[in-house]
């Protein structure tokens, strides 16, 4: 990369890569404890970023090798610590530059070691392999073309059981010639009776390895298809939410309405506020304030702060006046910013969280749409820098991406559309609740409609960002 740190401190989308590997994980059930084998020199940079985070699973951040080798081996060391005799545990080694796994991936792993002692993730070449030979100053020529239909593109995590990767180092240490650039290779050569299974991958899974790749990254992290955790059932939401304070600007009708009554219902103390029923207008900051400073004084507190408010107007910018203009950008973005920094004092105490909103346009501005589109995704960068600057203070932020949503403001916009083609607001608001009682912060989180033929975890991540990408014809 030739970067004077290592690429895993690199920030991508507000966070170091490797906090957004080690929240991958953190948030895996079939996860237990997680070993950090860091660059010498740079463990305190691990160290901080793991506090900061509040990561409970990392039991461990300790130098690495000159190798990659020599890094597994300082693992396998480390990992039989304390183990009786014939004790035995699931290891998954991960490059800690891949940052976009997805949680199927890990459980096929998991699962894979129930059966398999060996397991690797792959994924389908999509290119033509070739394999060269060079001739002196001719250059390289081909010597073969092998059958892409067996050929796979190796990934990680690698995953075994400890007994089995530590014998097959043990193995290759009698070995003078000894190499590899991962370990399943180690097994497969010094271990050839041991098959080792294949776990499919996906295309999401990318390794941060090029310049280019951090830009890439950087983008697929604003498409990606966050998952917010549902909570176990009704009680579950009454316990987190009694006696909590929300604050709801946009609160009138649509999905701010339906956050404010179910989160009401639940216990919370909820603050809906709208233009047309408290008389809140959200480019004033003046109402903004008043409405945070009321809401404090008679509860005492203040927990999460929701802005659903905006306004969709559709044309073209040249044939725009002034007055259509500032209204925009005054309600779709001046307004959040000013949100944001009103809730500041209030969401610290509570380590609370602000929760904006953006549209399936933010990723590709289109004709008539460069209002509404370019103001969208504000609110993405603004949620990434935000929750990068408020870390440290526990305050979380997070933006909802929700499809094509049927709201008055939509109606106004596009009149009545076919039922079944757009997503509820009660079903976004429902998700909406299950992000605001997450751990989770700086992250997108797509609602969509669920095809009712296929799972939700059957798709990759890879295949709902690019569904995100695609599906460019409605905005919220």
């Amino acid at each position: 990369m030739g970067l004077s740190i290592p690429k895993q401190l690199l920030k991508i989308a507000g966070k170091a890569v490797i906090e957004h590997t080690l929240a991958v994980f953190e948030q895996a059930p079939c996860i237990d404890d997680i070993v950090v084998l860091m660059a010498p020199g740079y463990v305190p940079d691990v160290e901080k970023i793991v506090a900061k985070a509040g990561f409970t699973k990392v039991a461990r951040v300790i130098e690495g090798g000159a190798t990659r080798n020599e890094t597994t081996e300082r693992a396998i060391a480390l990992l039989g610590e304390g183990l009786a005799e014939g004790e035995d545990r699931n290891v998954l080694f991960h490059d800690a530059v891949r940052p976009l796994l997805s949680q199927h991936v890990i459980a096929g792993c998991v699962d894979a070691l129930e059966r398999y002692q060996a397991v690797d993730v792959a994924i389908p070449s999509a290119d033509t392999i070739i394999v060269t030979r060079t001739h002196g100053d001719d250059g390289e020529f081909i010597t073969d073309i092998p059958d892409r239909s067996r050929l796979r593109r190796g990934q990680t995590p690698q995953a075994f059981k400890l007994s089995t990767i530590r014998r097959a180092y043990e193995v290759a240490a009698g070995d003078p010639n000894f190499q590899a650039t991962d370990d399943c290779s180690v097994v497969l050569k010094y271990l050839p009776d041991v098959p080792v299974h294949v776990v499919a991958g996906d295309e999401y899974n990318m390794k941060v390895t090029q310049p280019v790749d951090v830009f890439i990254a950087d983008k697929l992290f604003q498409l990606a298809s966050t998952a917010a955790p549902a909570q176990a059932d009704e009680a579950a939401y009454r316990e987190l939410l009694s006696g909590k304070t929300m604050v709801v600007f946009g609160g009138s009708y649509g999905i701010g309405a339906d956050i404010a009554e179910m989160a009401e219902g639940y216990g919370a103390t909820v603050y809906a506020l709208g233009r047309s029923t408290t008389g809140t207008h959200v480019e004033d900051p003046e109402h903004v304030d008043d409405a945070l400073s009321k809401a404090y004084a008679e509860t005492g507190r203040i927990d999460y702060v929701v802005n659903t408010a905006g306004v969709l107007r559709i044309g073209k910018l040249a044939e725009t006046d002034n007055s259509t203009i500032q209204e925009a950008l005054n309600v779709n973005y001046l307004a959040p910013v000013q949100i944001a920094r009103a809730s500041y004092k209030y969401l610290v105490e509570t380590k609370g969280q602000l929760l904006l909103y953006t549209s399936s346009s933010y990723t590709r501005g289109r004709a008539e749409y460069s209002l509404y589109s370019s103001t969208k995704a504000a609110m993405v960068n603004l949620t990434q820098a935000l929750a990068d600057e408020w870390a440290g203070e526990g305050i979380r932020v997070n933006c909802v991406n929700p499809e094509r949503t049927a709201t008055p403001m939509r109606t106004k916009a596009f009149g009545e559309e076919p039922a079944g083609t757009l997503l509820s607001s009660e079903a976004v608001a429902r998700t909406s609740l299950d992000v605001l009682l997450s751990e989770l912060t700086g992250h997108v989180i797509d609602v969509r409609q669920q095809d009712p033929t296929r799972g939700a975890s059957e798709a990759s991540g890879f295949e709902q960002a690019l569904a995100s990408v695609l599906d460019r014809h409605g905005d919220v």
